[in-house]
């Protein structure tokens, strides 16, 4: 992770930098419904799928399940004009395709699962997502999953404040830098300890076993299946 952010710093000299080269300028909020609607009709799920915009959300975007409809929800304040339709990929091309892929098979349910000998669906569900929201970028370097990984290993060593500045070592804005800080230590009732919520370590260990097999993986299966791994 530390080796991915490095390189990413040594071609773009900061993050900041590096949000604004590859990112482009925030969107306006006609303008992210624009751009969702337009890859929901490309993908035949418009009206499938419920999407709501706020500014209260610790991560870019979620796909949750409300009142038995799919619901996505979209962080305003960081969706950028050249990576909003990479988190779609990863939302609704991978989270919610495989989900309604996955309602059709016997491995649906808990026990199905068991019967067929299924793994847990991570890392490789927010692997392949993951992989999805970079693919078509034109740098398409894996930042985001490489500050994760390394801001839940520092927070098992350090408290809040100690992470706070270590991870000024490679972001210098502090709400960003706070946001990843907030994930990590999430769940914690004493933040000035060191302890980590340890989830978000998932998308660079998929990613990287995804890539280690890519020449061997049927991708298409790997969707159409639903949640396998």
């Amino acid at each position: 992770s530390i080796n991915i952010m490095e390189r990413t710093l040594q071609k773009y000299g900061s993050y900041e930098k590096f949000e604004q080269a590859t990112g482009g300028s925030l969107l306006t909020k006609s303008r992210i419904w624009n751009h969702v609607r337009k890859y929901m009709v490309k993908e035949g799920c418009l009206g499938e799928i419920v999407v709501h915009l706020t500014e209260d959300l610790l991560s870019r975007a979620s796909m949750t399940v409300v009142n038995g409809r799919p619901t996505l929800t979209i962080n305003i304040s960081t969706a950028r004009e050249h990576w909003l339709e990479g988190m779609l990929r990863h939302e609704i091309g991978t989270h919610y395709f495989r989900g309604f892929n996955n309602n059709s098979q016997p491995w649906c349910n808990r026990n199905g699962r068991r019967k067929h000998g299924l793994k847990p669906i991570n890392p490789t569900e927010e692997g392949l997502a993951s992989i999805h929201s970079v693919l078509f970028r034109k740098d398409p370097f894996l930042w985001r999953a490489a500050l994760l990984y390394y801001t839940v290993y520092q927070a098992s060593q350090m408290s809040f404040s100690q992470l706070f500045q270590d991870v000024g070592k490679f972001v210098k804005d502090p709400n960003t830098r706070w946001d990843y800080c907030v994930r990590a230590k999430r769940g914690w009732t004493d933040t000035s300890q060191p302890g980590c919520f340890n989830k978000d370590q998932v998308y660079l260990d998929g990613i990287l076993r995804i890539l280690r097999y890519r020449e061997s993986i049927d991708f298409h299966l790997l969707t159409a299946l639903g949640k396998v791994s």
